[in-house]
C-alpha cells in the first residue's frame, strides 16, 4: 500500500489505538498491508478484534471470508466524480493511475484534505449505507461518497474507495482471521471455522450469534470448514507402509459440500458459495440421499462416470441460465470423496477408514449419475502407484491424493495425514512483451506480465503470469521495464522483447478466446532464463504440439 510518488509522499501507516470505527479499520489494512509477516498480521488482527464494536467485528469477518460486498458504483463514475472534486485535468489523473496502478488508491492520493472533521462513522455504517444506496440513482450515489470523502483521512478513503468498488484484496487467509478469533474469545480456531460459514447476513447477525452454538443448529445450510492438503515434498516412500494409506485421483474441478438436513439440499462451493441452483442436476438428490448428511467432493463434468476436462465445467460457470445444449454437452456430477455428517452427527472425529466404509453402504444404493463415489486406487507399493500415476492427464485428473487411513476430518491446510501428488507440470519457454504493476505491497512494482512465443517471425500472445518470482528477481525485472518500455495503453507498458522466462502450467486447452488458439491453467513463472535468448523461445508449432498430446 505504500506508494512512491515524486515527492516521496505516501499513505502513512495510522495507529490502531484511539481510532474509531473508519479509524480502526483502515489502520488495520495499512499495518496488514506494510508487513510481511504472518504473527504481525496475526497480532494486527487480534488487536483489532479486541477493540472495534461488535458490528464492526461481524463485518470484518463478512469482508475477509470472502463476503465482500457488491459494487455500488462503477469505476468511470468513481474517476470522474475524483477529478471533479480534485479540480484537476483527466489527463493527470489517468498518468497519475498508471502510475499508482490502483484505482482506489489513486484517488485516495488525489483527492484534497478533508473540510470537515471526521465524524468517526463506524464501518458497519458505510457498509450497510452501501446496501441501502445500492438501487438508487447516481445523484443520490455521488452526494453520499463525497460527502464521505469530505470526512476521511486518506487512509480511510482508501479502503473505502476498494469496499465500493467490490475489489477489496487484502493479504488475509480466512485461516489467519479464524487463529485471530481464537484469541480473544474462549472458542478454539476449528469450531470459530465452522461457525462462521454458511449462510449468514453481517446486517442482521450480532458478534454473540454468530459465534453461539443456538445459530450453528438453526441454519440447515451450514457447512464445515474443508480439510486442505499439502503438496508432497519428498519420495512418497518416506509416507512409510503404503497399506497404512488410501490413494485417490485429485479430480480437477470445484471442491464442494454437497448437504441434505431437514428434507432441502444444498451445495457449497469451497469459497462458501452457495452453488445448488446452479447446478439442476443434483436436484433428484434431495429425494435420493437420506437426511442429515454432508458430503465432501468435487464438483465435475463427467459422461459415463468418466471426469471431462475443467474446460468443460467452465461453460457453466457463471451462467445464470443453464441451456438444454449445456445440460447435455456439459453434465455435472457430484463425485464423493468423504463423509463428514451422518444422521446429524458429527464424523469428522472418526477414522477416514470408517468414514470411507459408511460412504460405500450410503452409495451402493443410490443410482444416478449425477452422485458418483471417487473410486480408491489399489496399489501394493509406491514403486506401482507412481507408475499409476504418470496416467493421471489420461483420467483427466491433476495426479493423486495419499491419505492416511487413521486420520480425522481436520480444518484447513494441516500436515501429516493429507498429502496431494500432483502430476508434473508442463513448461515452456517463452518472452516478456508487456508488463503492468501489480497490486498491494506490489502496486509500486511491474509485476504482471504477458507473456509470447515465436510464430515465423512473429511474436503471439498467449499467457499472463504474475508469480513465480523472488522479490529480488521482481525488483530486476521492474527495473528493465522501466529502461525498456516502448509504448504504454493506459496501465499496460510493451517492453523489448528480451527477457525469456520458463512458464510452468497444469493443462492446455483450446481457446477461441485467445489469438494464439489455446489457455493454459493455473500458469506461473518458474525460471528466469538468463541463459536463453530470445531465438531459442518455444514456437507457435510447439504450443500446439503439446495441445495435441495433452490438450482436451
Amino acid at each position: 500500500m505504500q506508494i512512491d510518488k515524486t515527492n516521496n509522499e505516501s499513505i502513512q501507516t495510522p495507529s490502531l489505538w484511539g481510532k474509531d470505527g473508519m479509524g480502526q479499520f483502515a489502520a488495520l489494512v495499512t499495518q496488514i498491508s506494510s508487513s510481511t509477516k504472518t504473527n504481525d498480521k496475526l497480532e494486527s488482527l487480534a488487536e483489532y478484534f479486541t477493540v472495534a464494536d461488535d458490528k464492526d467485528k461481524v463485518w470484518v469477518i463478512a469482508i475477509f471470508s470472502g463476503r465482500r460486498p457488491r459494487r455500488i458504483v462503477s469505476s468511470t463514475l468513481l474517476s470522474q466524480w475524483c477529478i471533479e472534486m480534485a479540480g484537476i485535468p483527466s489527463w493527470l489523473f489517468v498518468e497519475s493511475y498508471s502510475t499508482v496502478g490502483d484505482l482506489g488508491e489513486t484517488i485516495a492520493l488525489l483527492l484534497p484534505d478533508p473540510i470537515i472533521k471526521s465524524e468517526g462513522k463506524s464501518l458497519s455504517f458505510y457498509l450497510e449505507k452501501f446496501i441501502e444506496i445500492e438501487k438508487e440513482n447516481e445523484y443520490v450515489k455521488k452526494q453520499f461518497i463525497l460527502d464521505s470523502w469530505n470526512k476521511m483521512t486518506q487512509a480511510e478513503r482508501f479502503v473505502f474507495n476498494k469496499l465500493i468498488t467490490g475489489s477489496f484484496r487484502i493479504g488475509v487467509s480466512q485461516s489467519l482471521m479464524v487463529n485471530a478469533l481464537s484469541k480473544i474469545v474462549d472458542l478454539s480456531s476449528s469450531v470459530i471455522a465452522h461457525r462462521i460459514s454458511g449462510n449468514w447476513d453481517p446486517s442482521t447477525t450480532t458478534f454473540s450469534n454468530l459465534l453461539s452454538t443456538e445459530v450453528t443448529d438453526i441454519d440447515h445450510s451450514k457447512p464445515y470448514p474443508f480439510y486442505l492438503a499439502y503438496a508432497l515434498e519428498d519420495e512418497p516412500s518416506a509416507l512409510g507402509n503404503p497399506e497404512e494409506w488410501q490413494a485417490e485421483w485429485k479430480w480437477d474441478g470445484i471442491r464442494g459440500q454437497m448437504i441434505k438436513r431437514n428434507n432441502e439440499l444444498f451445495v457449497w462451493s469451497r469459497g462458501e458459495e452457495l452453488m445448488t441452483d446452479k447446478f439442476p442436476e443434483y436436484f433428484i438428490l434431495k429425494d435420493l440421499l437420506p437426511d442429515g448428511i454432508v458430503l465432501d467432493g468435487e464438483i465435475i463434468p463427467a459422461e459415463n462416470g468418466k471426469p471431462m476436462p475443467f474446460a468443460v465445467l467452465q461453460t457453466r460457470i457463471g451462467r445464470k441460465n443453464i441451456t438444454k445444449k449445456q445440460l447435455i454437452e456439459a453434465p455435472i456430477c457430484f463425485f464423493v470423496y468423504d463423509l463428514l455428517e451422518f444422521n446429524y452427527e458429527d464424523w469428522r472425529n472418526k477414522p477416514l477408514a470408517e468414514r470411507r466404509n459408511k460412504l460405500e453402504e450410503i452409495l451402493q444404493i443410490i443410482n444416478n449419475n449425477a452422485i458418483r463415489l471417487s473410486s480408491v486406487i489399489n496399489f501394493t507399493n509406491w514403486n506401482d502407484l507412481a507408475e499409476l500415476r504418470k496416467s493421471s492427464r489420461e483420467m483427466n485428473s491433476e495426479g493423486i491424493m495419499l491419505k492416511r487411513k487413521n486420520s480425522i476430518y481436520q480444518v484447513g491446510r494441516k500436515r501429516g495425514d493429507w498429502w496431494k501428488w500432483k502430476i508434473d507440470a508442463l513448461t515452456i519457454d517463452c518472452v516478456m512483451i508487456y508488463a503492468q504493476k501489480g497490486s498491494g505491497r506490489r502496486s509500486n512494482l511491474y509485476t504482471d506480465y504477458t507473456f509470447a512465443v515465436r510464430d515465423g517471425d512473429k511474436l503471439i500472445a498467449f499467457t499472463k503470469a504474475y508469480s513465480g518470482l523472488t522479490d529480488k528477481e521482481f525488483a530486476q525485472v521492474d527495473n528493465f521495464v522501466k529502461r525498456n518500455s516502448i509504448e504504454k495503453f493506459g496501465p499496460v507498458r510493451t517492453v523489448k522483447p528480451e527477457l525469456v522466462f520458463e512458464i510452468a502450467f497444469e493443462g492446455i486447452a483450446a481457446s477461441n478466446r485467445h489469438k494464439s488458439g489455446v489457455a493454459l491453467r493455473f500458469p506461473r513463472m518458474s525460471r528466469w532464463r538468463k541463459d536463453k535468448k530470445v531465438d531459442e523461445i518455444n514456437t507457435l508449432e510447439d504450443l500446439k504440439a503439446m495441445l495435441k498430446m495433452y490438450g482436451k
